[in-house]
């Protein structure tokens, strides 16, 4: 049977934008229970500037915190030279550079150019390659941006190759706004798959607009086998206006087994987690 693996993104991607400051323990017991679910990956901090994230000023303290289940890896995201050592000081399992397609949303996310961001990564890529870290990369705004329109497919190529280049052993593709259709979900998809092959690429499909499953089964066609979500719903992006947060891990589960596929997931453990994500958003 064909598996999927889904990337659960929750516990940074989908708190990152509580408004409740979520207690560190509060976190842990949901990583921890995800450990339990079937999961390879996990991403579970952020390495980012308290001043802009302060939802993730505990990343250090959820890494030491979390009881590590065997064969799961867990993931930080590292803007900068700074955050790259804090994760490693943390023992993050594996790493992850983040930039957009859209020269709007990059300026808005990160304060500076496409050009600009990929020069300020260069060194955490060489740092990840001494300390033999594995490092993923994110682009935003695969197909709209809320600043620019749509994105051009090319662009995200573009992108795609230099992350590619940088030594990135995974590239997910981002719907930061949820607007994308399987039509742009292809042409998109048509464009990167002419600089790698589908198995170096992940969808990141939000589900504002519903259809994220709908796109995740078009980049199935097309050979794609990761999926970031995050338990519950969970999340969405503070530089992102309008984007309502990313698709639910159990309903992209259901999706691929309704499609005669397999996830390697419990459902009974996702259904748990999404009901305490579902609490630590209404609580306070």
């Amino acid at each position: 049977m064909d598996q999927i693996e889904i990337f659960e993104v929750g516990p940074r991607d989908g708190l990152q934008n509580e408004k409740r400051q979520i207690p560190t323990a509060e976190k842990i017991a949901l990583v921890d229970l995800l450990s339990g679910a079937g999961f390879k990956r996990i991403e579970i901090a952020s390495f980012v500037s308290p001043k802009w994230v302060p939802q993730m000023a505990d990343s250090a303290d959820v890494l030491a915190g979390i009881t590590r289940a065997p064969g799961v890896s867990y993931a930080a995201l590292t803007p900068n030279m700074r955050g790259f050592d804090g994760a490693m000081a943390a023992k993050a399992d594996e790493i992850a550079i983040f930039g957009s397609a859209s020269e709007g949303f990059s300026q808005a996310n990160i304060n500076c150019s496409i050009e600009e961001s990929l020069e300020r990564f260069k060194p955490i890529a060489e740092a990840a390659k001494i300390a033999k870290v594995k490092m993923r990369g994110y682009i935003s705004c695969v197909t709209d941006c809320p600043y620019d329109g749509e994105t051009s497919p090319e662009q995200v190529a573009w992108v795609a190759q230099k992350l590619i280049d940088m030594g990135c052993y995974e590239i997910s593709l981002g719907d930061t706004i949820g607007q994308a259709t399987p039509q742009k979900i292809n042409k998109m998809l048509d464009a990167v798959l002419g600089v790698a092959a589908p198995q170096m690429f992940a969808g990141h499909y939000h589900d504002t607009s519903g259809r994220a499953c709908d796109n995740i089964e078009a980049s199935i066609a097309k050979g794609l086998r990761v999926f970031d979500a995050a338990v519950g719903g969970l999340g969405g992006c503070p530089y992102a206006p309008g984007a309502q947060g990313n698709v639910a891990s159990e309903a992209v589960h259901d999706r691929v087994v309704s499609l005669g596929m397999t996830t390697g997931l419990d459902r009974e453990i996702l259904e748990r987690g999404a009901e305490m994500a579902r609490a630590m958003r209404i609580e306070g």
